[in-house]
């Protein structure tokens, strides 16, 4: 694959911004990614592609994070019983 030029200071503002929408968006649809497409394509469009695959990742981890500190550790096999 061709090697992108690294992002100006504008680009990764834009960048920012849109996945800071895209997010926001998210959390306050629970996390409904179909209420929030024109902003992931939007996301999508201003960040270069590895950045929006580290950045989902990145929002799975905070995300597996956020659960842990506000429900504490569950073993996997008590996930089924909830």
């Amino acid at each position: 694959a061709a090697k992108m030029p690294a992002p100006t200071m504008e680009e990764r503002k834009a960048c920012w911004g849109a996945r800071d929408e895209f997010w926001q968006c998210l959390d306050s649809h629970g996390d409904d990614a179909s209420k929030c497409e024109k902003l992931r394509l939007s996301f999508e469009s201003r960040c270069p592609q590895q950045w929006v695959k580290y950045f989902d990742k990145r929002r799975d981890f905070l995300k597996y994070k956020r659960k842990l500190e506000t429900e504490g550790y569950h073993p996997p096999e008590a996930a089924g019983k909830s």
